[in-house]
């Protein structure tokens, strides 16, 4: 299982576009309950961060339609673009089943 971090700060006067598309990820997600995966997107004004786990060579959110409508023109919307990153989880109570 593979947890990752993304994060990136959008222009101010595309944020709120971004926050709509990421919605969209979401309303997908909750359509198909894709198993293993888990993913979640938090906003502080125009940096957005997005955690997601995945079981190795299972299903993908990079899979997703909503999700290829949300990568299209992202490097326009961001002052500072997606910077990838493996995280350890350390801790969890009650916010990421395990």
């Amino acid at each position: 299982m593979n947890c990752t971090m993304i994060r990136y700060r959008t222009k101010l006067d595309t944020a709120d576009e971004n926050q709509r598309l990421i919605e969209g990820v979401f309303r997908e997600l909750n359509e198909k309950a894709l198993p293993g995966v888990k993913y979640a997107a938090l906003r502080l004004d125009g940096v957005f961060v997005h955690l997601v786990i995945e079981q190795n060579g299972g299903n993908s959110v990079a899979d997703l339609e909503a999700f290829s409508a949300f990568q299209s023109g992202i490097r326009e919307r961001c002052l500072e673009g997606p910077v990838r990153s493996t995280v350890q989880i350390i801790g969890n109570f009650g916010m990421l089943c395990q």
